[in-house]
């Protein structure tokens, strides 16, 4: 069961995520390529499944956008670097909101663990040491590394290194989406990232 958390008083209400334009097609694309990769970094840190993800959808009143199992596996499937072509469909932007809702309630549900997990990050690279020593740090790399790898057309050609730098960098994003603002905080660099 998960714990309660400090949620935006209406799931429904996009308020505090703003839109000045619709993004286009290619910027869709890039949100739902980051977003999908910041849910394989949550997986990977907190072991969480489809059944978890959809207890945070019930929790949010989101049943609307994402109705059951099949929903969800549909959505993620929208990410255009994702192996599988079956099943893909175009996500729109009460979709990418919804997911956005939904890391944001995740991650602070998990903010503990994303805090002791960039706190030993700070510490090993203070030290010279290799993150991936600590256990924590090595199991979430190499969860991280075979989801990666198991989802995404590029994933076999990626080397460890940039890979390790990625799901690192996704960690420390995930904490700062942790916070109780954090949703906006995700929203705002999606738009971002999609118009770079």
């Amino acid at each position: 069961m998960l714990p309660d958390v400090k949620t935006p008083s209406s799931a429904r209400n996009w308020d505090n995520l703003p839109l000045n334009e619709p993004p286009d097609s290619q910027h869709l694309d890039n949100i739902k390529a980051h977003l999908d990769l910041i849910l394989m970094a949550l997986e990977a840190l907190t072991e969480i499944s489809s059944d978890g993800i959809l207890q945070a959808v019930h929790a949010l009143n989101l049943e609307e956008v994402i109705a059951d199992r099949v929903a969800l596996w549909r959505l993620r499937q929208s990410n255009p670097l994702r192996k599988s072509t079956g099943g893909r469909k175009k996500m729109d932007v009460e979709e990418a909101r919804s997911l956005v809702l939904i890391i944001g309630y995740l991650a602070q549900q998990h903010q503990e663990l994303l805090r002791r997990a960039v706190g030993l990050l700070e510490q090993t690279i203070s030290q010279n040491q290799p993150p991936s020593q600590a256990s924590l740090l090595g199991d979430y790399l190499d969860n991280f590394s075979q989801i990666y790898q198991e989802r995404l057309e590029e994933g076999e050609k990626m080397t460890a290194e940039p890979l390790t730098q990625l799901a690192f960098k996704l960690l420390v994003d995930l904490l700062f989406y942790s916070s109780p603002n954090g949703h906006r905080r995700l929203w705002l660099a999606l738009l971002d990232y999609s118009y770079r």
